[in-house]
């Protein structure tokens, strides 16, 4: 009884033994699975080609309009930019038309290496780009890395910066109603809520201005150039960094903390609202010679309940109750206390219900 009692433990432990082999192979195989699926989807999902001359790499995601796109082709057009392809230049690089023929155009961002704020920047904007599609979000197409500079390839806005739009030379100004304002700001604030609240993890653009909100060939905005995006975790409220961003812009809150917020982005938005509001920009000179800034001139006027007298002169008959309601929502966005400002989905809802016929604040 005894020799069979322990044969009937030592076959409980070789099955017992043999069931846990088999988990083990099981949890690897579905391991290598799931790895082998992962890199077919990268794989459909990218074109990947080496440029052996100069030492670069370049990424193409797959989109139906670079299916003729070959590296060769895209780096000789490269070599041949020059000033007079430049539509834009900032902290973070200079953005170049990039024709390929009369039916492909791109706009491509060069950021020369040997800055790590530049390399970080190029890392940041991959990180936040490579997987958004978003209809109120400039589309990145791909990217090329080589051993002196960084190229970011967007597709093409044909209409340009709002901030071109609102503040360009006298002769270039070009005119916006107060439908097309209206449009650009419910887009815009669809895209920045987007990647507040729909990314995994969310980002924090850090560097919401007019001239990062790109205008497609129907004026639908665009939000762009993520070089200052930080990536918050959806566990966290904000990110420490080193204060970053465009002077006027810039949450009160951010000089003291340094740190980067949702609320941060919720302000900067509403200075771009009074700015599509009032056609000055932030820093306007006549702020600075008067030792004040457009926020505060607002809220002054709005308190007095005189939005007309700050309204951009060029906007003619427009709907009042449309108007002054866009003033109200835009200095919610400004409150000086980071919490009793609205999040971003807050604003797209206000921003709706204006065309909905209900009054939101303010009347």
């Amino acid at each position: 009884m005894l020799i069979q009692f322990f044969l009937n433990q030592m076959g409980n432990a070789l099955l017992l033994a043999f069931y846990i082999t088999i988990c083990c192979i099981a949890f690897v195989i579905s391991k290598i699975i799931i790895s082998v699926l992962l890199y077919r989807r990268w794989k459909r999902k990218h074109m990947l080609y080496e440029d052996g001359i100069s030492g670069g790499k370049m990424v193409m995601f797959r989109s139906p309009i670079l299916q003729s796109l070959t590296s060769d082709i895209f780096l000789k057009k490269t070599l041949k930019l020059s000033n007079k392809d430049i539509i834009g230049s900032g902290g973070y690089g200079t953005v170049y038309r990039l024709m390929i023929d009369d039916s492909k155009a791109f706009a491509v961002k060069r950021l020369n290496r040997g800055s790590a704020d530049r390399d970080r920047g190029f890392e940041r904007e991959l990180e936040a780009m490579g997987d958004i599609k978003h209809r109120n979000i400039v589309t990145l197409h791909g990217y090329y890395t080589a051993p002196h500079y960084n190229l970011l390839i967007y597709e093409l806005m044909p209409n340009g910066s709002l901030d071109a739009f609102l503040h360009g030379r006298t002769m270039e100004k070009k005119l916006l109603d107060w439908p097309t304002r209206y449009r650009i700001a419910i887009g815009a604030a669809r895209g920045i809520a987007y990647l507040h609240h729909d990314c995994i993890p969310h980002i924090i653009h850090r560097d919401i201005k007019s001239s990062n909100i790109l205008l497609d060939q129907n004026m639908e905005a665009r939000v762009s150039d993520f070089g200052l995006a930080t990536l918050l975790e959806p566990n966290k409220t904000h990110v420490s960094t080193v204060v970053a961003g465009t002077f006027g812009y810039l949450a009160p809150e951010y000089f003291d903390t340094g740190r980067a917020t949702a609320k941060g982005d919720v302000y900067s938005f509403g200075v771009v609202l009074l700015e599509l509001l009032t056609g000055k920009k932030p820093t306007d000179e006549a702020f600075t010679e008067e030792g004040t800034k457009l926020v505060t001139w607002v809220k002054a006027v709005v308190q007095e309940k005189k939005e007309e007298y700050v309204l951009d002169s060029s906007l003619e008959d427009c709907p009042v109750d449309e108007v002054n309601n866009v003033f109200y929502i835009s200095l919610m966005c400004l409150e000086p206390e980071p919490s009793k400002r609205p999040t971003m989905v807050e604003v797209v809802k206000l921003l709706e219900e204006i065309k909905s016929n209900n009054i939101v604040i303010g009347s």
